[in-house]
């Protein structure tokens, strides 16, 4: 992602008048079942949870059958079979009591929302550059050690799921692991450029007709989208 963040600064600061000053995440969203599950490809026929337009793309692509449901209304709808499946991060899925109602986790990440730090550039611009470079430092430091955090949370969500130690951050539970293998990361990573990646470059380039290209040039020379 830092990658793409000057072009993210550079567009804010023309658009809204705005300097990025940091970029920090939501964990990655993993998949929880209540029918037994082996791999990815075993989503086909089931009713699956999801809370995007992209995230349903996918599901539809694998066979399965996208259902948009808010998030208070999925712990009930597992239970009561209006879904089979569901995709959340693994810490908030524990939190909501998902693997009450579910048995199954696949740990292989659809996405991962990113949220941003901003200061109004005006604002940016009346600090001297000692003050800017002592700013810039603290969130340097603090979007790290949240990106670091993130990391962690999800390692030990995932673990308090299916009764592993050391689980330090939420309730433990008894949740199957269903090992992430080679064919579910080359469906997920296919997905990228023929599901999400076309998706967003439409919108994104409907607002910007740059950000695409831009991403193709930073991000997508790392994930194989050229």
């Amino acid at each position: 992602m830092k990658d793409f963040a000057p072009v993210v600064d550079k567009r804010l600061q023309k658009q809204f008048n705005t300097k990025l000053l940091g970029i920090w995440p939501f964990g990655p969203q993993v998949l929880f079942c209540k029918p037994k599950i082996a791999k990815l490809s075993d989503l086909k026929g089931y009713k699956v949870r999801v809370y995007d337009q992209n995230l349903a793309n996918f599901v539809a692509k694998v066979g399965g059958t996208p259902v948009p449901i808010g998030f208070p209304e999925v712990h009930q709808s597992l239970a009561r079979g209006v879904v089979d499946c569901a995709i959340t991060g693994p810490s908030s899925a524990n939190s909501a009591g998902w693997p009450e109602v579910t048995t199954h986790m696949l740990p292989v990440a659809f996405q991962m929302a990113l949220n941003g730090y901003g200061i109004n550039l005006d604002t940016w611009n009346k600090l001297t550059p000692g003050q800017q470079t002592k700013l810039t430092a603290a969130f340097d430091k603090l979007t790290d050690e949240i990106w670091a955090y993130s990391q962690h949370l999800f390692e030990d969500a995932v673990r308090c799921n299916i009764g592993q130690d050391p689980c330090e951050t939420v309730k433990k539970y008894t949740l199957v692991n269903v090992p992430v293998t080679q064919e579910d990361l080359d469906i997920v990573g296919n997905a990228v450029a023929e599901v999400s990646y076309p998706a967003w470059a439409e919108i994104c380039d409907k607002s910007n007709p740059t950000c695409s290209a831009d991403w193709k040039a930073s991000v997508g020379k790392r994930v194989g989208v050229n």
